[in-house]
């Protein structure tokens, strides 16, 4: 796409909203019931009013996708479609064209303020999987809770961790959470109480949803596994580390994880993605061949936390990129299927925590103060060592290079006190 192109609706500078981004999501009006919709700038785009007026008539494909409250049967249309529905967006938005830039009663239908709508969940989740990507997250973790000269578990370095999480849990961004409770063990020593989660968490995490199905017994090679991902969106996996760390052995996290996972409302393309492709972590030793992948696999995604208490000013608390991952998104799909377990469209998978090489990039709490033996000192003069209750976490994620910026806007969600 040429980066040189303007769009008749105003975009700011630093918006991640640009005419070259054309992510999708859903969206509904006071008045009217979810649908589907881009953003270009500040401007939210109707995309089934765009087809009720015939845009896409030469496309060919069922524009009645477009009415539907989810982005399912869209995504399956596969990524042909997805990129022609982009490039006439595009057409129909850039400055040269006058149509509907000029046509004042349908431009007013078709397009909304932001503040004038609500997003909604993208996409109809039927699986979620967590992944564990994040080689310098594992390594803290490892030498937080077992021994430092061996962090990493054996088989970390020889295939994508990762487990079955509870999709009925995932949230849009805005949704607030309350404070679980379960069962924690305070010492050693005392036996297990119940309680409310004294040690709540961010986890920053990239997610990416598939556009299509395969059968039970097939598998999805590395190599093709682009294919079946429909884009990236930001995840922010709350987790009670200290009902996790009473419950996690034998079968792993439980009820420290499924109480609430917030996404943001855009998903955001790889096509439009594109320009940040970068070459990831060197893998040592070398994957098997099922998991090997060439060229560029990451992508050069700035990550950006920020905390802030009830009624106080934000404040970054943590900058990562997801260009750090370990295992890349091919890999991750692929080991997701290679033993012939079935996929379908709106899947949702995700990174696990992206901590970088840095104190200042590590994407939880547990890491920034070190399983509570450090605290945060925030603007107004408080310090957190995880979160309290009010607490506001607001995730940003964008790439930029050579002038182009593409965003995936804001992941938020507040803590409430437990019910």
């Amino acid at each position: 796409m040429n980066k040189n192109i303007k769009s008749w609706i105003p975009v700011a500078k630093d918006s991640d909203f640009p005419i070259e981004n054309i992510p999708f999501g859903i969206f509904k009006t006071k008045m009217g019931d979810g649908r589907c919709g881009t953003r270009i700038g500040n401007k939210i785009v109707d995309l089934s009013l765009l087809a009720e007026n015939n845009y896409f008539d030469d496309l060919n494909f069922d524009v009645s996708v477009f009415y539907e409250d989810k982005l399912n049967s869209f995504m399956e249309l596969g990524k042909d479609i997805c990129r022609k529905v982009r490039t006439r967006i595009v057409e129909i938005f850039t400055i040269e064209n006058e149509d509907l830039q000029h046509n004042a009663i349908l431009r007013s239908q078709v397009l909304f303020d932001i503040d004038e709508v609500e997003m909604l969940l993208p996409v109809r989740i039927g699986d979620y999987t967590d992944f564990y990507s994040s080689i310098e997250h594992a390594t803290n973790v490892g030498i937080m809770f077992r021994n430092p000269n061996n962090a990493l578990l054996p088989n970390w370095r020889h295939l994508p961790i990762g487990y079955h999480g509870r999709s009925s849990s995932i949230v849009v961004s805005g949704t607030n959470i309350h404070r679980p409770k379960g069962q924690i063990k305070p010492k050693d020593e005392d036996p297990p109480i119940f309680a409310a989660s004294r040690l709540l968490d961010i986890e920053l995490e990239m997610a990416f949803i598939t556009n299509k199905s395969t059968n039970l017994g097939e598998s999805i090679s590395a190599n093709e596994a682009e294919e079946y991902i429909f884009g990236l969106s930001i995840f922010n996996d709350l987790s009670a580390r200290d009902i996790q760390k009473w419950e996690y052995v034998p079968l792993g996290p439980f009820l420290g994880k499924n109480f609430g996972s917030i996404l943001s409302p855009w998903i955001i393309t790889l096509d439009a993605l594109e320009p940040f492709r970068v070459i990831g972590p060197k893998q040592e030793p070398p994957v098997l061949p099922y998991l090997q992948t060439k060229g560029k696999r990451n992508f050069d995604i700035k990550l950006e936390v920020y905390l802030q208490p009830e009624g106080k000013k934000a404040n970054l608390i943590s900058q990562s990129n997801h260009k750090y991952l370990y295992w890349n998104i091919a890999q991750q799909l692929a080991h997701q299927t290679v033993n012939g377990c079935n996929i379908n469209s709106g899947d949702l998978y995700a990174s696990g925590t992206i901590s970088g090489p840095t104190e200042d990039s590590y994407g939880s709490l547990l890491e920034l103060c070190w399983s509570g033996k450090k605290e945060i000192k925030l603007n107004d003069g408080s310090t957190r060592k995880f979160l309290e209750d009010y607490d506001t976490i607001i995730i940003k994620a964008y790439a930029e290079k050579n002038g182009l910026r593409i965003g995936f806007g804001e992941n938020i969600t507040k803590i409430l006190p437990a019910k």
